[in-house]
């Protein structure tokens, strides 16, 4: 291995780990598979053996050698069958950043050479087409065609207080690109003098570093920077989690941004938005990436508790300890049935609420439990929380 991922504090949680293997009892992907190797502690401790097997001092007394290309190889293969969801860091009683550590790892397999060939795919669409789905660029705002009597500009102007940062998974999947059609519309209500930044917004960069990829993410932070400012914006709205999260922890702290269920939460607070009454069993279903990631479990419940006649169901799983969907971390790519076996677990946790349907606040999760839903023929209906917002909002 290169061994030039990590840093300082990094190497020395590694040895922090107890062993106590809290963090395989709540893995997603071990429980879908009952597979040891999976889990943050197999993971951790392939890992150091691997790093102390570099040392000459530790070969000499241990006699153990560096990792073969076919094991590194192997091992890659376990690292990148993960979610990233963060539920190992959020139980791991030794305080250990484990998500940190596994971006460091996948960042190293891939100077190593020992990672999933899709990998390369990501890289190269990213870079040739700025998303991650090698679409053409220019339809990233064609969406705004199904929309009734769509303005000349698309909603792509010169200069705006608000930026809506669409993101890759609602600008090209027609399945949520309901979510954009919504929250357009929204804004319109509450007369927010909002742009789309059009073929100039560019993937956000956290496909590339769930991918290993870290050097790659300069040029699209860049890119993203230079298009808001041109814009005359002061914020930056996201409805996706790993774009907000993205920017959150990796972009310059320029600009206000706000996670959509945030600047909702806002609106209706000053009664920009006023809704009407739905008679509707909700289960709320927090995104990795907005809930453990970015720490923001209040503002989508606030959201929904809102909505006069609404019902609020928890789930057994909820907040920090929410079961992930199974579409994060690029596994959908890399692994696409372990994805689904892991959105079985989640659906099955929906079902058991009674609820008439599940809300989430990320176009990812819904695209996977969604999919999974339609797939399987289970009767439940899936929102997204602009669009259950929009279902409530009084209309003009």
């Amino acid at each position: 291995m290169v061994l030039k991922n990590y840093s300082i504090p990094e190497i020395l949680q590694m040895e922090a780990c107890t062993n106590c293997t809290l963090c395989a009892e709540v893995c997603p992907a071990v429980s879908a598979l009952q597979d040891g190797r999976l889990s943050g502690v197999y993971r951790l401790d392939t890992l150091r053996g691997m790093i102390r097997s570099q040392s000459r001092l530790f070969q000499f007394f241990s006699r153990r050698k560096p990792p073969t290309r076919t094991e590194l190889k192997k091992f890659g293969e376990t690292v990148y069958r993960c979610t990233l969801c963060g539920r190992c860091q959020e139980i791991c009683p030794s305080g250990i950043k484990l998500r940190d550590i596994w971006f460091s790892l996948r960042q190293d397999l891939v100077c190593s050479g020992a990672y999933p060939e899709k990998i390369n795919m990501i890289r190269e669409n990213v870079a040739l087409s700025h998303n991650v789905f090698d679409e053409d660029n220019k339809e990233r705002v064609d969406w705004v065609d199904d929309l009734q009597n769509p303005p000349d500009h698309y909603y792509v102007k010169d200069t705006a207080e608000v930026v809506y940062f669409t993101g890759c998974v609602a600008a090209f999947f027609p399945m949520v690109q309901k979510i954009p059609i919504a929250l357009t519309q929204l804004f319109e209500t509450a007369k927010i003098d909002f742009t789309l930044l059009g073929e100039e917004e560019w993937c956000c960069g956290f496909p590339l570093l769930a991918a290993g990829l870290r050097n790659h993410i300069k040029d699209p932070v860049q890119h993203n920077i230079e298009a808001v400012r041109r814009k005359g914006a002061q914020k930056v709205v996201f409805a996706c989690p790993s774009c907000y999260q993205m920017w959150k922890e990796y972009y310059p702290e320029e600009f206000e941004i706000y996670h959509v269920s945030q600047f909702l939460n806002s609106l209706i607070d000053t009664g920009q938005l006023e809704l009407s009454r739905l008679d509707l069993k909700i289960t709320y279903h927090d995104p990795c990436d907005l809930g453990r990631g970015s720490m923001e479990y209040d503002a989508p419940r606030e959201v929904i508790n809102a909505i006069p006649g609404v019902s609020l169901i928890e789930m057994e799983h909820n907040r920090d300890k929410c079961l992930c969907c199974g579409g994060g971390g690029n596994l959908e790519m890399i692994d696409t049935h372990l994805s689904r076996q892991i959105a079985e677990t989640k659906i099955n946790e929906v079902l058991a609420t009674g609820a008439d349907a599940v809300v989430t606040a990320c176009q990812q999760c819904l695209r996977t439990i969604l999919s999974y839903a339609r797939r399987n023929k289970i009767k439940i209906e899936v929102l997204d929380i602009v669009e259950l917002i929009h279902r409530s909002v009084k209309k003009d």
